[in-house]
């Protein structure tokens, strides 16, 4: 029999129809003879779907009539701890099951599938899946507590200032004094928890930290200005594993068309490496693979991503992305994708790893927790309430 794998998409971020892309793309590279593939989009508006069609990249060109050709899902626990897909409504006549699932696969990127929410919803049903766990999850996802772990591990970042747009609305001037004497211009300012450029921006002066912080603060209400690195290559990395055992990937230099790599130069511009042929993942990206880089830093790189990996207790595959300033020959730490784009296994096939075996390697390494985890006591046999007299609503005086 095969493992029932629910591939979970979409999702209610700026990153959606980057999410469709890569599930797709990864659905394509699964091994149909050990996987039976259930398809699981959620619409932007949160509303979760099956169906077959939902497989072909050509049917989301009309969104609408390929939802309406869609079955509306809920997931539900059963008292066997079976995970079942169900239709929603209930019908009334009729069966509502569908299909049961044993290991869900997100690919959801950015906020709502990448920040652990999704993660906490499928550790609630005692589903396995592929990917990070909760905490390393919202780590990873959350760039200022990402790095301030980093920076209390030792890994190298660049030095940052960070504030909730509340604070700067309230006291503009003193966070922009701050930004000035810590870091100087020009500074890059971001949102603290989005992937894939999206209202990130450069800032020279004052007038253009108000306006980029005006932008970031749309998608977050956690703002990070970061020192700028003006000379500098970007370098990616992704690895493979968990918190036992990791490996790291070749190297990749990305290209992109001003300091700072777009969305637009990560989706919808032109792919090429050196080989020709890795680089089909985010398939517009312009890229070298393997970055044009010493063995030495392309070493250090290596082993710097593994520890960033291994620190916030990640699982599967993540891509971690670096920058080397070229002028001091430095590098650091920019961020971790939990959920990269495409699972980067354009950096994997170099490796002698296609994508079908990276993706067989992912569900292996799910279930690996699952068996781990079920050694674990999670509850205890008690029953406080037989052991005092209780008095309803009022609680026991005293007692904490």
């Amino acid at each position: 029999m095969r493992t029932r794998v629910a591939v979970i998409y979409g999702g209610m971020s700026v990153e959606h129809e980057v999410s469709v892309i890569s599930a797709l793309q990864a659905v394509q590279n699964m091994d149909q003879a050990k996987y039976e593939i259930i398809p699981l989009y959620i619409s932007k508006e949160g509303t979760w779907y099956t169906g077959e069609q939902l497989l072909d990249i050509d049917q989301y060109k009309d969104l609408k009539g390929l939802l309406q050709r869609s079955q509306k899902i809920l997931l539900s626990r059963e008292a066997n701890n079976r995970v079942t897909v169900n239709k929603d409504p209930k019908p009334k006549w009729g069966k509502a099951y569908i299909n049961e699932i044993d290991v869900a696969f997100p690919i959801i990127h950015g906020t709502f599938g990448e920040d652990g929410v999704l993660q906490g919803y499928l550790e609630l049903l005692g589903l396995p899946y592929v990917g990070c766990d909760v905490l390393s999850s919202s780590t990873g996802m959350d760039k200022v507590i990402m790095k301030n772990v980093y920076r209390d591990s030792g890994l190298p970042i660049l030095d940052y200032v960070w504030f909730y747009s509340s604070q700067w609305n309230d006291a503009q001037e003193d966070w922009i004094q701050k930004v000035e004497s810590e870091l100087h211009y020009p500074v890059i300012v971001k949102p603290a928890n989005l992937g894939s450029s999206v209202g990130i921006s450069k800032a020279a002066d004052r007038d253009e930290l108000e306006e980029a912080v005006e932008l970031a603060a749309q998608f977050a209400n956690k703002v990070v200005v970061e020192k700028m690195v003006q000379n500098m290559t970007e370098i990616n990395c992704s690895v493979l594993g968990d918190y036992e055992s990791a490996e790291a990937s070749v190297c990749e230099e990305v290209l992109g068309s001003d300091e700072i790599l777009s969305y637009e130069d990560k989706y919808s511009g032109g792919g090429s490496s050196k080989e020709g042929g890795a680089s089909k993942g985010m398939e517009s990206t312009n890229r070298v693979i393997p970055a044009e880089i010493s063995e030495d830093k392309t070493k250090e790189i290596q082993e710097l991503a593994v520890r960033a990996f291994q620190v916030l207790g990640c699982s599967g595959v993540s891509r971690i992305d670096f920058m080397i300033d070229k002028d001091t020959d430095k590098v650091y730490i920019n961020e971790i994708n939990t959920i990269p784009g495409s699972l980067s296994f354009y950096l994997w096939e170099p490796t002698g790893k296609p994508y079908k075996e990276l993706t067989n390697d992912l569900i292996k390494l799910a279930l690996k927790r699952t068996r781990e985890r079920e050694q674990l006591m999670f509850s205890i046999d008690s029953n406080l309430f037989s052991l005092s007299k209780l008095s309803g609503g009022k609680g026991s005086k005293g007692t904490k």
